[in-house]
C-alpha cells in the first residue's frame, strides 16, 4: 500500500497542475475573443477601404484615358510635321547640294560623298512616292552628274599620281646583292597612302551605288600604261649607263649602302665578243702552223651594244613579274573581287605582248643569222632561254588565272626559241664538215671550240634544247637531267669527230707532209687543251670515255710523223756508204767525195729546213719546247757521233768548208725553230 503522506501530495501536485491549466485555457479564450473582434474590425476597415477605391477609379480612368489620347494625338502631330519637314528637304536636296556637286570631290571626298548619298534618298523618295514629279528629274540629273564626277575624281587621281617605277627601284626589287649582310624587301609603292584611300573608296561606291563598271577599264588603261612605261624605263636606263661604266648603280637605300652596284651586267662567257676577241689572239699566231692567218678586227663596240641588250631584256622579264605581282596586289584593293582577274589580265597585255615581241625579233634574228650560216648568234639564246626557263614558275604563278591565250605567250616563247636553237646547233656540227677557204676553215676550227665552251656555260639549256626535239608539251617533263646531259654529250662528240674530219681534210692541201702534221698537232693539242681548260672534257667523257687518250695518241702520231721530216739531214750522218778505213791510210777520191757529199747533204738540208721551219708556228709553248729538245737531242747525238767518226779522217784541204757549224752551233739553230717572236 501507498503511504497517506505519498497520496496526499500526489493529489495537490495533481490539483495545483489542473488549476495552471484551468488558467491557460481561460487565458486562450480572452486571446480568441479578442483576435475575433480585431477581425471583424480590420474587415470592416478593408471594406470601406474598397469601396473608396472603387469609387476613385470609377472617377480616375475616365480622366487617364481623356489624357492619353491627347498625348497620342500630339505626338502624330509632331510625326507629322517631322514628315513634312522631311518630305520638303528632299525638294530642296537639289537646291542645298548644288555648289559641292558642281565644284567636285577633290580635296573634300566624304562631304561630297555624303552630297551624293541625300540625293540618292531624295531619287528614292520621288520614285517610291511621286515618280511623275519634275523633282525626280532635277535630283536624278543631279545624282548622273556626281556620278560622272566621281568617275572623272577617278581618273584624275590614277592618271595624276600614277609615274612609272624607277629603274633603281625596280633594279633593287629584284635583285639579291650578296655582299649585303641583311637583305630588305623592296616595297613597290605605286599610289600615295592616302590617295589610294580615296580610289578605294570611289571605286567602292560605283561598284555599290554607281552600277558602273567603266571605271575598271579606266583602271586597267592607266595602270597598264604606266607598267610598259616602268619596263621600257628600265630598258632605257640600261642603254645610258651599261654602255659606259658596265654597272648599274642603285642610290635607293642610301643612308645603308653608299654607292653599291646594285646589279652588275653579267659577263657571260657565251657572247660573240669574247670569240672575237679570242681569235684576235690566235691570229697572231694561227693553228695552221704558219704565223699570221687572220687579219679579223674584232667588232666589241657592237657587241657591247648585243650585250646589253640580251642583259637588258633578261631584267625586263623578271622586272615584268615583280611589277606585275605589285600590280595584281594593288588591284585587290581597288577592284571588285570577281572582276580582279579579267582586269588583270588585260592590265598586262601591253607590256607582256611587248617582251614577248622583243623575243620574236631576237629569235627572228637568229633565224636569219643561222641562214646567212652564223650560228654564233645563237648564243644570244642560251642566256636568255635559261633565264626564261627559270622564271616560267613564278611567271605562271603570276598569270595564274588569266586567260589560256596569256598564259600561253611565255611557253611559246621558249618553244621557239628551243627549236631555233637546236636548228642552229644541228646546221653548226653539220657545217663544221662542209669544205671551205682556207681563212674561214681555220676560224671555224677556233670557233667551234669557242661554240662548245659556251655550250658548257648553258649545258642544261643547251641539252634541254636538243632534248625538245620531237617531243611533245604532255612528255615534255619526262626528260631527265641526266638524258639532256648525255645528248649535249653526244652533240659535242659529233662536233669534234666533224672537226677532227675537217682537219684531215684541210691538212691534205699542205704538200709538205711536217707542215700537215705541225698543223694537225696544233689543232689537236688546240683541242684537248680547250676542252682540259673548260672542263668540256668531263661532258665529253660521259659517252666518250677514252676521249682524252685517243687526243693525245693523236698528237703524238703528229709528232713522229713531224720528226721523219729531219730523216732527210740525219741519214747523211749515218754510216750507210761510209767508207772503211784504217788511222793514217790515205783515202781514195772516191771516198773522200762520200764524206764530203755526207758534211754538204747535212748542211744543206739543215739550212734549208731551219730556214723553212723557222716561219712555221706551235702557239703551245710547252708543245713548242718539247718538239725542240726531242729534236736536238736526235740531231745534235746523230751530229757528235758523225763528227767522231770522222775526226781523224783527211778528206779534204779546206775542212772549214764543210765543217760549218759546231754541234752547239746546230742547237742553237734547231732552238729557233717555231720562232713566234721572228
Amino acid at each position: 500500500m501507498i503511504p497517506t503522506e505519498d497520496a496526499s501530495a500526489r493529489k495537490r501536485e495533481i490539483e495545483e497542475k489542473l488549476k495552471q491549466e484551468q488558467e491557460t485555457l481561460s487565458f486562450i479564450r480572452e486571446n480568441l475573443e479578442k483576435s475575433d473582434q480585431l477581425t471583424k474590425g480590420m474587415v470592416s476597415i478593408l471594406s470601406s477601404f474598397e469601396s473608396r477605391l472603387m469609387q476613385l477609379e470609377n472617377s480616375i480612368i475616365p480622366v487617364h484615358k481623356q489624357t492619353e489620347n491627347l498625348q497620342r494625338l500630339q505626338e502624330n502631330v509632331d510625326k507629322t510635321l517631322s514628315c513634312m519637314d522631311h518630305v520638303i528637304s528632299y525638294y530642296h536636296v537639289a537646291k542645298d547640294t548644288d555648289r559641292i556637286i558642281r565644284e567636285g570631290p577633290t580635296g573634300r571626298l566624304d562631304e561630297y560623298l555624303a552630297c551624293i548619298a541625300k540625293i540618292q534618298k531624295a531619287v528614292e523618295y520621288f520614285q517610291d512616292n511621286n515618280p511623275d514629279s519634275p523633282e525626280l528629274n532635277t535630283v536624278k540629273a543631279r545624282f548622273e552628274k556626281g556620278k560622272e564626277l566621281l568617275e572623272a575624281e577617278f581618273r584624275s587621281l590614277l592618271t595624276r599620281y600614277s609615274k612609272p617605277v624607277p629603274p633603281i627601284l625596280i633594279l633593287d626589287a629584284i635583285s639579291m646583292d650578296e655582299e649585303l649582310e641583311v637583305q630588305e624587301e623592296v616595297t613597290l609603292e605605286h599610289l600615295p597612302e592616302a590617295v589610294l584611300q580615296d580610289i578605294i573608296c570611289i571605286s567602292g561606291w560605283l561598284v555599290e551605288y554607281g552600277r558602273n563598271q567603266d571605271f575598271m577599264n579606266v583602271y586597267f588603261q592607266i595602270r597598264s600604261s604606266q607598267l610598259d612605261r616602268s619596263i621600257k624605263g628600265l630598258k632605257d636606263h640600261f642603254r645610258k649607263n651599261s654602255a659606259s661604266s658596265g654597272i648599274l648603280y642603285s642610290p635607293a637605300v642610301q643612308t645603308k649602302r653608299k654607292d653599291t652596284p646594285t646589279k652588275k651586267v653579267p659577263k657571260r662567257p657565251g657572247t660573240i665578243r669574247k670569240a672575237q676577241n679570242l681569235l684576235k689572239q690566235y691570229s697572231q699566231h694561227g693553228l695552221d702552223g704558219k704565223k699570221g692567218g687572220s687579219n679579223l678586227t674584232p667588232l666589241e663596240g657592237k657587241d657591247d651594244v648585243l650585250d646589253i641588250e640580251i642583259d637588258s631584256y633578261i631584267h625586263c622579264i623578271s622586272a615584268f613579274v615583280k611589277l606585275a605581282q605589285s600590280e595584281y596586289a594593288l588591284l585587290t584593293e581597288i577592284i571588285p573581287e570577281h572582276h580582279q582577274k579579267k582586269t588583270f589580265d588585260s592590265l598586262i597585255q601591253e607590256a607582256l605582248d611587248n617582251l614577248m615581241l622583243e623575243g620574236d625579233n631576237i629569235v627572228s634574228a637568229a633565224r636569219r643569222a643561222i641562214m646567212r650560216h652564223d650560228y654564233s648568234a645563237v648564243l644570244t639564246i642560251f642566256p636568255i632561254l635559261r633565264h626564261l626557263k627559270m622564271s616560267k614558275s613564278e611567271f605562271d604563278s603570276t598569270l595564274q588565272g588569266t586567260a589560256a591565250s596569256t598564259k600561253n605567250k611565255l611557253p611559246t616563247l621558249i618553244t621557239s626559241m628551243e627549236t631555233i636553237g637546236a636548228k642552229a646547233l644541228e646546221e653548226f656540227a653539220d657545217s663544221i664538215k662542209a669544205r671551205i677557204s682556207s681563212l674561214r676553215l681555220q676560224l671555224c676550227h677556233h670557233l667551234a671550240i669557242l661554240f662548245l665552251q659556251q655550250l658548257l656555260d648553258f649545258h642544261e639549256t643547251a641539252g634541254a634544247m636538243l632534248a625538245s626535239q620531237g617531243r611533245t608539251s604532255s612528255s615534255a617533263s619526262s626528260y631527265s637531267s641526266e638524258f639532256s646531259k648525255r645528248l649535249l654529250s653526244t652533240y659535242i662528240c659529233k662536233v669534234l669527230g666533224n672537226l677532227q674530219l675537217n682537219l684531215l681534210s684541210k691538212s691534205k692541201v699542205y704538200e709538205d707532209s711536217a707542215l700537215s702534221a705541225i698543223f694537225l698537232h696544233n689543232n689537236y693539242n688546240y683541242i684537248l687543251k680547250s676542252l682540259e681548260k673548260s672542263d668540256l672534257i668531263q661532258l665529253v667523257t660521259v659517252t666518250q670515255k677514252k676521249a682524252e687518250s685517243s687526243y693525245r695518241e693523236l698528237i703524238e702520231q703528229q709528232i713522229q710523223t713531224y720528226q721523219r721530216s729531219w730523216l732527210k739531214v740525219t741519214e747523211h750522218l749515218t754510216d750507210r756508204n761510209m767508207p772503211v778505213f784504217q788511222p793514217g791510210t790515205k783515202l781514195k777520191d772516191k771516198e773522200r767525195q762520200v764524206i764530203k757529199d755526207k758534211f754538204k747533204g747535212f748542211n744543206d738540208g739543215l739550212e734549208e729546213l731551219c730556214k723553212i721551219q723557222k716561219v712555221w708556228a706551235i702557239p703551245d709553248k710547252e708543245q713548242r719546247d718539247f718538239i725542240r729538245q726531242a729534236q736536238k737531242k736526235v740531231v745534235s747525238e746523230a751530229y757528235r757521233a758523225f763528227l767522231q767518226r770522222c775526226a781523224n779522217i783527211s778528206f779534204t784541204k779546206n775542212p772549214e768548208k764543210y765543217h760549218k757549224y759546231r754541234p752547239e752551233q746546230v742547237e742553237e739553230m734547231i732552238e729557233r725553230l717555231f720562232d713566234t717572236s721572228a
